[in-house]
C-alpha cells in the first residue's frame, strides 16, 4: 500500500510538471497577444512587489538588531536610513553618469560596428576557402546582432530616462519599505488567515523551507554581484577602458548567473577592449580573470556558500532552460526557481 502511495504522489508530480512546463512554454510563446495586459499589471503591482521582496531581505538585519535589545522601531529607522540613504548617494553619484555612457555608447555604436565588421572581413579574406554559406550565415548574424543591440540600447535608454516612472518609483517604494518592515508580523498574521487551517501547517514547513534554502543565497548573491560590480568598475577605470561604469554594472549584474554569469559579462568588456588595442585586450582580460579569482575563492563561498545544495548538473540544465525562455532575465532567475521547486519536491516526497 505504502509502495503504490509513492508512486501515485510520483506519477502526480511527474504530470503536474509536464503542465507546468506546457503553461510556461505556451506564456512565453503567447507573449505578444497579452503583452500590454501585463505591462499594465507591471506597472501597477512592480512597487509593491519590488519593496516587498526589499523589506524581506532587510527585516533579518532589523531581528538581529532586535534580539541585540535594540528597539524594533530605532532597529527598523537605522536599517531604512542606511539602506535608503546608502541607495540614494549612489544613484545621485552614479545615475547620471550610467545614463551617459549608456547614450555615449549608443551614439559610437555604428562606428564600433563598422570597426568589427572590417575585423570580420579580414577574416573573410582568410578564410576564402570556406563554402559561401558559412559567409552568408556570418553575414545575417552581423545584421542581426547591429539591430538588435541599437533596439536594446534604445529601450534600455528610454527605460531609464522615463523621469516619471521613476521619481514614482523613488518616492512609493521607500514609503511602502518603510510600512512593510513596520507592520512585517502584522502582514505575515494577514496571510496566515488566508490559508485554510488544514493546509496551515504544511504551509508553514513549505515556506521556511524555502526561506532557509533561498533567502541566503539570494542576499549573498545580491551582495556579492554589487562587490564585484564595485570592483569592475574601479579596476576598468584604473584601465583607462572606456564606459567603465556600465561595463562594471554588467559585470554585476551577469555575475548573478552561475557558470555562464562571468563568460557573458567579459564579452562586452573583451568588445570595448578590442576598440583601444591588444594590449588593452590583455589587460582587460587578465582584470576579469582577477575579479573571478576574488568572487570565486573568497567572496561566494564565505558569503553565498552552498545554500541552494544543488548538483553542477541541475544548474547548467536550468540555465540553458531558462536562457531559451527568457534570455539573460530567465537565467537569473532559473536557479532560484530550481531552488523552490527542489524544496517542493522534497517536501512533498518526505513529508
Amino acid at each position: 500500500m505504502f509502495v503504490k502511495h509513492r508512486a501515485f504522489k510520483f506519477l502526480y508530480w511527474v504530470i503536474t510538471g509536464i503542465f507546468v512546463f506546457l503553461f510556461v512554454f505556451l506564456l512565453v510563446k503567447l507573449y505578444p497577444f497579452y503583452c500590454a495586459f501585463f505591462s499594465f499589471l507591471w506597472s501597477v503591482f512592480s512597487p509593491f512587489i519590488i519593496a516587498g521582496l526589499i523589506a524581506y531581505f532587510l527585516y533579518p538585519v532589523v531581528k538581529k538588531l532586535h534580539d541585540l535589545n535594540c528597539p524594533r522601531s530605532i532597529a527598523i529607522i537605522l536599517i531604512y536610513l542606511t539602506f535608503f540613504g546608502g541607495g540614494s548617494y549612489l544613484i545621485y553619484r552614479f545615475y547620471p553618469a550610467f545614463v551617459l555612457q549608456l547614450r555615449d555608447f549608443n551614439e559610437h555604436l555604428p562606428e564600433l560596428i563598422k570597426m568589427y565588421e572590417s575585423f570580420i572581413y579580414q577574416i573573410y579574406a582568410s578564410t576564402s576557402w570556406l563554402p559561401e554559406t558559412v559567409h552568408t550565415k556570418i553575414d545575417h548574424v552581423i545584421t542581426g546582432l547591429e539591430s538588435n543591440l541599437e533596439a536594446f540600447i534604445d529601450k534600455l535608454i528610454e527605460s531609464f530616462t522615463k523621469i516619471f516612472s521613476l521619481v514614482l518609483w523613488l518616492t512609493v517604494i521607500p514609503v511602502l519599505v518603510f510600512y512593510f518592515l513596520k507592520d512585517y508580523q502584522t502582514l505575515k498574521r494577514s496571510l496566515i488567515r488566508l490559508i485554510p487551517k488544514r493546509f496551515l501547517p504544511d504551509c508553514k514547513n513549505l515556506l521556511q523551507a524555502m526561506h532557509n534554502s533561498l533567502g541566503a543565497y539570494i542576499r549573498g548573491q545580491l551582495f556579492v554581484s554589487f562587490i564585484v560590480a564595485l570592483v569592475s568598475y574601479l579596476l576598468f577605470r584604473i584601465l583607462g577602458l572606456n564606459y567603465p561604469l556600465l561595463l562594471g554594472v554588467i559585470m554585476g549584474l551577469t555575475n548573478i548567473i552561475p557558470y555562464f554569469g562571468p563568460i557573458i559579462g567579459s564579452i562586452p568588456v573583451v568588445l570595448i577592449a578590442i576598440t583601444i588595442s591588444g594590449k588593452m585586450v590583455i589587460y582587460a582580460l587578465i582584470g576579469v580573470l582577477f575579479i573571478q579569482i576574488i568572487e570565486g575563492n573568497f567572496l561566494s563561498p564565505y558569503i553565498v556558500g552552498k545554500s541552494t545544495q544543488l548538483h553542477p548538473v541541475m544548474i547548467i540544465f536550468a540555465l540553458l532552460f531558462g536562457g531559451q525562455l527568457g534570455g539573460i532575465i530567465g537565467m537569473i532567475v532559473a536557479v532560484p526557481l530550481l531552488t523552490v521547486i527542489k524544496v517542493m519536491t522534497n517536501y512533498t516526497f518526505n513529508s
